[in-house]
């Protein structure tokens, strides 16, 4: 029985991930659903349904509970004004928080990396979870829209209705430029952006930012936009990072390191990096590493 379950966590992981916005809430629901189907399997009717379909719709159902009784999950960016005093951390379910890749996209679906992204997952939660459920399972995963209608238990016409709502939402949301690893360009300009942060060049690093790029450290809601910002703050001395480097790791489909320190035995941050048309749009730092760390070495 669990090996027949068993193939579908992954894919699983990465739905729940998508519509909860949490790496460990969505193991949570994975692992609520495979059970719920294994205590149910005798009743599991095969000529209603394929396997997969019940096992979203159990997924569903549970992700659909959780997200009743909680806030909606965002960016810094979204939480406020740029600016302010760096006050003190938030909740972790205040924020979309990072996820390994290895726990959310299978090997045949790795052409879905840009839909992990923390910008994209963080546009999802905009929508009511009945539309973000459509959206993902629509446009995400592929899904016919009798498929979606069978397994919400609804009209096709309904399905339709909730796909449009959903994509109007998004279509005034920026969720950023998909990273595309093999881009000699971004390649590039990653790589400048590694080295000059291991020499704590400030100035090169600000010459790779846009404009108007955004710098954030959840858990806390500060955060600044602008080009000239973002230089003041890399420059304070009581906030150098002077002798930390960055180490690649695979998470949210997206360029992203573990920020090192020299007599620190783990990592002091993980960082992302958005870029877009040659220059960096965004630098995000999450500061909870001892929450994200275990989910990361079962993912590695």
């Amino acid at each position: 029985m669990i090996e027949t379950l068993e193939p579908f966590r992954v894919e699983l992981t990465g739905y729940c991930y998508r519509v909860l916005g949490s790496g460990s809430e969505a193991e949570d629901a994975v692992q609520e659903t495979l059970v719920r189907a294994w205590k149910a399997y005798d009743t599991y009717d095969s000529a209603r349904a394929s396997l997969r379909t019940w096992l979203y719709r159990i997924a569903t159902n549970i992700c659909v509970d959780m997200q009743r009784s909680a806030q909606r999950r965002a960016l810094a960016v979204d939480l406020g004004p740029s600016g302010g005093a760096l006050d003190a951390p938030l909740l972790e379910n205040v924020f979309v928080q990072p996820v390994p890749d290895a726990l959310v996209l299978p090997e045949d679906q790795a052409i879905r990396r840009e839909t992990v992204r923390l910008a994209f997952v963080a546009a999802l939660q905009l929508l009511p979870p009945r539309q973000r459920v459509v959206l993902i399972l629509r446009d995400v995963l592929a899904w016919q829209a009798a498929e979606v209608a069978s397994l919400l238990e609804i009209s096709v016409a309904a399905v339709n209705s909730a796909l449009q709502r959903a994509r109007a939402t998004l279509r005034v949301v920026d969720a950023g430029e998909a990273f595309d690893p093999v881009d000699p360009a971004q390649k590039s300009l990653l790589s400048r952006y590694c080295e000059a942060f291991a020499r704590h060049d400030v100035a090169t690093l600000v010459s790779l930012l846009h404009e108007d790029a955004t710098m954030s450290m959840p858990p806390f809601s500060w955060w600044l936009r602008g080009r000239d910002l973002i230089s003041l703050a890399l420059s304070d001395p009581e906030a150098s990072c002077a002798g930390a480097w960055l180490e690649p790791v695979r998470a949210n489909g997206s360029p992203a390191y573990w920020q090192m320190r020299p007599g620190l035995d783990q990592p002091f941050g993980l960082v992302f990096v958005d870029v877009r048309d040659g220059l960096v749009t965004g630098v995000t730092t999450y500061l909870n590493v001892d929450e994200l760390l275990p989910l990361f070495r079962e993912g590695s």
